[in-house]
């Protein structure tokens, strides 16, 4: 019998559901990092939600463990490197929270337009100002919506709901999704100059990161009010305390902050902020759906073999596994080639496998690719959520199969639409289970995607490699494998290069400017 451990307060329904299905549970909350090292070898699953801290030196003493399932959406707690290298799954509860985030996020907007706990503080301390408290009303005003996903998406149906005008940045989000959901789609400086509350709702993504800082702050309307139930980061606490000292903005509600949990800053004592503890999947209705989920999926993977939201590997029965594993990692790889290039919505994705690829199950092999190209935006997308978020933001997936074999026994093009232009990227898998690349935009080359690369296209002009590897010497940066393509002599040329670490911005610049260069790009896997 399976044997589970609890180490974070769940639903009793949830410890119900484990021994319903015939799995033995112990509930034991409040362990610290030792005790539970010591125990932890005894079980099969672990439950938890954010408190336990799952490192691997938890990992290495879980010499039993199967699988980690995290009552939430977040899984910062736990190491999934080291939870993979041990083959440990990781699930989470993507879609759980999502309304009871979106309605904190709409109570914060109200609390903050009318002064509800400064005013009820006033009250409370016998004194009855109520010329002080002079709010404002949401009806008709803008909100602006920054991450127009799954969570956002729930928020700008309440503004609109309200009466609201709903504007929305959103890279991702397509014309036909913003249509559906009654929001305008505009770009982010835009946002900033037209709405009278801005709400974020964006994972925290190299992109995202401080998008409200001092220079964005500066752009947006006087009087703005802003609030955050996402992730802390996105504003630079102390640009926003001086935009605020200044009068430029009006206020701020923040549920959430860079350093969690947040027993000071600098924010924490103005009369203009509104401050709540990471409240955002706090009701009971989210934390009971959460457990029951996080329960039955363990159960089934337990039980069953089924995996369901998983984190760290792709939704694959034992069987399909051996022949299927090669091929969902060159599907994630396409995928996450063609997202970290890809800086508009996306209306269209085409998978194309051909040969003996087309005859495997290739839902999981879409699923891997859609989770790729989604994840440079979405922290928390997996192969199972990857599908769902693409139909919410009206993305059309297809697949092609084809059983006839070309040049190569078998491959996989993803090829990826725009509003603006169409890509496509392919590739096989060669003896060993290695995956490669075998063509860009059209262009043939045969290439290993290594952890950091530098992708750069260009004219095929004399005397380009000479000056990139010159660039790239000078900032220290070793070439590990070096990849060209093009098209015909003298035409368009793709440079693929694999380097030692990560190509910084401003050598970025450096190859920018260099002559017949056309775009230039690191990207990491």
């Amino acid at each position: 019998m399976p044997k589970v451990l609890i180490s974070d307060s769940l639903s009793p329904a949830a410890v119900q559901i484990f021994k319903d299905r015939g799995i033995d549970v112990d509930v034991k909350v409040g362990l610290d990092k030792d005790e539970l090292i010591k125990i932890i070898g005894d079980y099969d699953g672990l439950a938890i939600r954010s408190a336990t801290k799952v490192t691997p030196a938890v990992l290495d003493a879980a010499t039993k463990l199967k699988v980690v399932g995290r009552a939430g959406i977040g899984v910062d707690n736990v190491d999934l490197p080291a939870a993979t290298a041990k083959g440990v799954i990781v699930m989470n509860t993507p879609f759980g929270n999502s309304i009871t985030t979106a309605e904190h996020a709409i109570a914060m907007m109200f609390a903050l337009a009318r002064d509800l706990p400064q005013a009820s503080a006033s009250t409370h301390a016998g004194k009855w100002e109520k010329s002080k408290f002079m709010g404002v009303e949401v009806t008709g005003k803008t909100l602006g919506v920054i991450g127009c996903g799954n969570i956002g998406g729930i928020v700008a149906e309440r503004g609109i709901g309200l009466r609201m005008k709903v504007i929305a940045f959103d890279p991702f989000l397509t014309p036909e999704r913003a249509e559906d959901l009654g929001v305008e789609k505009v770009e982010l400086d835009e946002l900033l100059a037209r709405a009278d509350f801005i709400t974020l709702h964006t994972p925290m993504t190299p992109q995202t990161k401080n998008i409200l800082n001092a220079a964005n702050l500066a752009k947006t309307k006087k009087g703005v009010r802003i609030i955050n139930c996402a992730r802390g980061g996105l504003i630079v606490e102390a640009d926003l305390k001086a935009a605020i000292e200044s009068g430029h903005v009006a206020g701020a509600a923040l549920d959430v902050f860079e350093v969690e949990p947040a027993k000071e800053n600098i924010l924490f004592g103005m009369e203009q902020i509104i401050a709540t503890p990471h409240l955002g999947a706090s009701t009971n209705e989210a934390q009971e759906n959460v457990a029951l989920q996080v329960a039955e999926q363990m159960s089934d993977y337990l039980l069953d073999g089924a995996i369901t939201n998983s984190v760290n590997v792709p939704s694959i029965s034992a069987e399909e596994a051996p022949k299927l594993t090669p091929f969902a990692e060159l599907a994630q790889q396409l995928g996450s080639f063609a997202g970290q290039l890809t800086e508009e919505g996306i209306t269209e994705v085409t998978l194309e496998f051909e040969g003996d690829v087309a005859q495997m199950n290739t839902r999981v092999l879409t699923n891997a690719a859609l989770t790729g190209l989604l994840k440079p935006q979405l922290e928390d997308v997996n192969t199972v959520s990857a599908p769902v978020i693409a139909k919410e933001r009206g993305i059309q997936v297809s697949e092609v199969k084809r059983e006839q074999r070309g040049a190569y026994e078998t491959y996989i093009r993803l090829t990826v639409k725009t509003e603006k232009r169409e890509k496509s990227v392919a590739g096989t898998v060669f003896s060993g289970g290695k995956p490669r690349l075998i063509q860009i935009k059209g262009v043939n080359m045969e290439a290993a995607l290594g952890k950091h690369m530098l992708y750069v296209t260009n004219q095929d002009k004399p005397g380009f490699i000479g000056a990139l590897g010159t660039v790239l010497s000078k900032a220290s940066i070793n070439i590990a494998n070096f990849n060209l393509g093009r098209e015909a002599a003298g035409g368009d040329a793709i440079c693929l290069v694999e380097v030692d670490s990560t190509v910084p911005a401003a050598v970025l610049a450096e190859i920018q400017a260099l002559p017949h260069v056309v775009q230039a790009k690191a990207l990491d896997f």
